[in-house]
């Protein structure tokens, strides 16, 4: 009897689960795939539908809820402080809708460093903490308990060790099985650790499918670094698994630095409850004018906002758009943005990893490689080791470093953040770096898919249903 009663009640809760569905579900697609599933077979799917299902990261809004005057009394301050470097006569309509949809200002006067590759990265990043005197704030997907991560846990316990906060916030899943003793060893040195606690709450046990994918560091809120690069040896090309690793970091300088400071403020409170008060003043180096605009997208906002940027920046090419991503998978407003870009004579040009560590969404690339064809979309398969770069570049003025995939994932469910750019100087420099990078490519065409054979097309075309868990 027991046993027809939780038969029962299964299947009562997947009719229920199927209703939430369909009014909660982004697309009619993914609704309707969901309601088949967890009417059919409401045992497996109702599982996968309460951890996978989601698309808004419950639970932030009542956690700034929770410190709403104070950060209101921050916000406020900070406006304050950061007035004079706000807005430029020379801000074009990109620049100002940019900042009505991610809800920051352009800021301008600050001083760029292009990092290529791992190894400048790093280096420069540890320079950077070893010059601290206020505060340091380190976040990172992946940590992992290797070489590279001794070396930057080093220096991250020296800096605590003589009196300046330091904290360490990485994500739970991307860093899975960082060693108890790896962060025993920091706490015990002064450092301030926690993951980013995905699942806090009682109402948000089950957002596993949410990850931090944002890689800051800030230093005194003077200086903050923001790339592709995570903390594994396998980020300076020495994991013999992966070999050549590629991947770009940028270091900015300036008042912008405190926009990523703000982004990485508002993420420890999520984690831990505590909102942290780093008092800084803008610093502006001589001679410096780039404008820079942080974009901290996150899955908690009423807009899809990483989305919404990219289709921006194609709406804005006007002679070209490069875009590098490890994974491409986008979205029907993405795709059509790019065929439009196309269309009107715009070089738009898309490097992807020749190899991927994502079997599916290598597979996926394939179909929307296919898809895009016929419109003049060049696609080149970088050769010369594992691309893991995420970096766009629009005409001769404005480009992009960050965190964010082309890819669902990254448009939807993870938090994210972006350096958007505009300086002719930096572009120049990015530019030179994506000649390189080209040259290390293979270029393939849209017909790539239609030239294998027929079960690894029916991979494909499997693969590119998940696309949007991808």
């Amino acid at each position: 009897m027991i046993w027809i009663i939780l038969l029962a009640a299964v299947e009562v809760a997947g009719v229920i689960s199927a209703v939430h569905a369909v009014m909660q579900v982004r697309t009619s697609q993914g609704a309707i795939a969901w309601v088949v599933s967890l009417i059919a077979m409401p045992y497996v799917a109702l599982p996968l539908y309460w951890i996978l299902g989601r698309n808004k990261f419950q639970g932030m809004a009542s956690a700034y809820e929770d410190h709403a005057t104070e950060i209101e009394a921050r916000i406020a301050e900070a406006r304050a402080r950061l007035a004079p470097y706000v807005g430029s006569d020379e801000m074009g309509p990109s620049e100002r809708s940019l900042e009505k949809l991610i809800g920051m200002p352009v800021l301008g006067q600050n001083e760029l460093t292009l990092l290529i590759d791992g190894q400048a990265t790093f280096d420069d990043i540890i320079a950077g903490i070893e010059r601290a005197e206020h505060h340091v704030f380190v976040q990172f997907y992946i940590v992992h308990a290797d070489g590279l991560g001794r070396r930057l846990a080093a220096a991250m316990a020296a800096k605590a060790r003589t009196g300046v906060p330091t904290y360490l916030l990485y994500d739970e899943i991307g860093s899975l099985g960082l060693s108890a003793n790896f962060l025993k060893d920091l706490t015990a040195s002064g450092v301030h650790v926690s993951s980013f606690n995905t699942t806090r709450g009682r109402s948000n046990r089950f957002q596993l499918n949410f990850r931090n994918h944002r890689k800051i560091v800030v230093v005194d809120g003077h200086e903050a670094w923001i790339g592709g690069h995570n903390v594994g040896d396998e980020y300076l090309g020495i994991n013999p698994k992966r070999g050549p690793w590629r991947d770009t970091h940028i270091r900015i300088d300036g008042p912008a630095a405190l926009e990523a400071q703000a982004s990485f403020v508002g993420d420890w409170m999520w984690a831990t409850g505590d909102l942290l008060d780093p008092r800084a003043l803008p610093r502006v180096q001589p001679g410096a004018s780039a404008r820079v605009l942080i974009a901290a997208t996150a899955p908690s906002s009423k807009l899809e906002t990483a989305s919404l940027i990219a289709v921006e920046l194609l709406h804005v090419a006007k002679k070209r758009i490069w875009i590098a991503s490890p994974y491409f998978v986008p979205d029907r407003a993405v795709m059509g943005a790019l065929r439009g870009a196309a269309l009107r004579g715009v070089d738009v040009r898309i490097m992807i990893a020749g190899e991927s560590d994502s079997v599916p969404v290598h597979l996926a690339s394939y179909w929307y490689l296919d898809a895009l064809g016929g419109v003049g979309i060049r696609f080149f398969r970088y050769r010369a080791g594992f691309l893991h770069q995420k970096v766009v570049l629009v005409d001769d003025h404005i480009s992009s470093v960050g965190t964010v995939n082309w890819d669902s994932r990254s448009f939807r469910l993870n938090f994210e953040v972006t350096a958007l750019v505009h300086d002719a100087p930096f572009a120049a420099e990015l530019e030179a770096m994506l000649d390189a990078d080209f040259a290390r490519c293979d270029e393939v065409g849209s017909g790539e898919l239609s030239s294998r054979g027929y079960f690894f097309r029916l991979a494909v075309q499997s693969a590119r249903l998940m696309s949007p868990l991808l």
